[in-house]
């Protein structure tokens, strides 16, 4: 089978759905089909990729970590051309996005979206965020989606939010998934001594990229708090971003900052060693899809702090294999943390099972099964690309009525943004 990868984030970048898009695509390559992954042009690009079509693009757009592509007539076109699709699957809504429906409706091949992004949580990256520009953005990917063929989501809450926003295709709940044995062994220890964390310590852990709508300044508070009095417990976070610098201000101003550990972006192997230098992972994003890290740390063994939001409930069972707050609050977050401490040898010995039970049920090759029976079903549904798919006269019309469904999501988004607008100015009235 032949399939396209459409993404606005890939390698070099680690966030969640570049490293998705990656193992999905190695999986799949692996089962000998051909896949083309269309992604931006990133500073450090490795120059060896295969079947990676780059899109020259705009770096650390708006002072984020991501690159927004700019649109070149022709240059995808006859490289889709050239490779002949059996299936495009878009990573997102936007920039690629669009160009992934066009390219789909062209050659009349199903067309699959991922709902990687809780995209309204994720404004504050564009000049003018308000919450009208949050109901455009939520009415745009809502839209997009009923464009599609097929949605997949990344866990039940984030399927059942996209119905209630009126996603009407079918969507299937389908998890990135993590190839387990990458992260059931690493040398914790030497990433202890690396970063002169006694080995005897207790370690607090955390992975991801550090930017605001991780709630990563709640975090560091309630971390600094389950620390405060304690020489034997070390906070090691992993990952680079703007949050980076509010962490050490809060440690500061605890006076901790001897246990505050910071090495920045990691990738596999040295990624598992730092898993296995902790000893619980702590979890405060209320914006994830997923929530992949928690799969990753249950991987390597180890039990799971957080706060119940979409991504987290799924994976973390409260006193199962660690403990999912109601609430977002400081002291109860550090009393859990506290309380992962206190646990006694054979308590301990159950969460170790717990925390491998659960890990297995989110091993990748489930994950790529699900996905290849969707890409078949659709292929024999709609099967495309043939020599009809390619008729000038019906192809135009594939292509003028994506163009006239793109720009009507656009006006009903505008719409709806507007809507709210007015009612807010209604009700500042009142």
């Amino acid at each position: 089978m032949n399939i396209v990868m459409m993404t606005n984030t890939y390698l070099p970048h680690v966030g969640g759905v570049a490293r998705s898009v990656d193992a999905f695509t190695r999986a799949y390559r692996e089962r000998g089909h051909r896949v083309l992954v269309v992604a931006p042009d990133f500073r450090d690009t490795p120059e060896d990729e295969v079947d990676v079509l780059r899109i020259p693009a705009i770096q650390n757009f708006n002072g984020s970590d991501f690159s927004v592509m700019l649109p070149i007539p022709g240059y995808l076109d006859s490289a889709l051309d050239r490779f002949r699709p059996q299936i495009i699957h878009s990573h997102h809504p936007f920039l690629v996005g669009t160009a992934a429906l066009r390219a789909a409706s062209l050659r009349d091949c199903p067309l699959v979206f991922t709902h990687h992004t809780m995209y309204e949580q994720y404004t504050h990256y564009v000049p003018g965020d308000s919450p009208a520009l949050r109901r455009f953005v939520v009415q745009i990917s809502t839209s997009y989606a009923n464009l599609c063929d097929r949605v997949f989501a990344p866990s039940e809450s984030i399927a059942e939010v996209l119905k209630r926003r009126g996603v009407r295709i079918p969507v299937e709940v389908i998890p990135t998934g993590v190839v387990l044995d990458q992260f059931s062994s690493g040398d914790g220890a030497f990433w202890r001594r690396r970063l002169g964390i006694p080995q005897r310590a207790f370690v607090i852990g955390h992975v991801g990229r550090l930017s605001p709508e991780k709630n990563l300044v709640f975090l560091a508070r309630a971390v600094a708090r389950a620390i405060r009095g304690r020489r034997d417990i070390h906070f090691l976070v992993v990952g680079g971003g703007p949050s980076a610098s509010e962490i050490r201000r809060v440690f500061d101003a605890a006076r901790l900052a001897d246990r505050l550990h910071l090495p920045g972006t990691l990738i596999m192997p040295e990624l598992a060693d730092a898993y296995h230098a902790m000893d619980v992972f702590a979890f405060a994003s209320l914006s994830e899809t997923q929530g992949m890290v928690l799969a990753e740390a249950m991987a390597a063994g180890l039990p799971v702090v957080a706060v119940d939001a979409p991504g987290a409930r799924e994976i973390v069972m409260d006193g199962y294999n660690g403990y999912l707050l109601p609430t977002v609050d400081v002291a109860a977050f550090a009393s859990a943390l506290r309380n992962v401490m206190a646990l006694n040898r054979s308590q301990r010995m159950a969460w170790t099972q717990a925390v491998a039970s659960t890990a297995g049920r989110y091993r990748l090759e489930r994950s790529v099964d699900a996905v290849l029976r969707v890409y078949r079903a659709l292929e024999t549904d709609q099967p495309g690309c043939g020599p009809e798919a390619h008729e000038p006269w019906q192809a135009n019309i594939r292509r003028f009525k994506a163009e006239w469904e793109l720009l009507k999501g656009v006006a009903q988004a505008a719409s709806a943004a507007a809507s709210g607008r007015r009612g807010e100015r209604r009700q500042r009235a009142i």
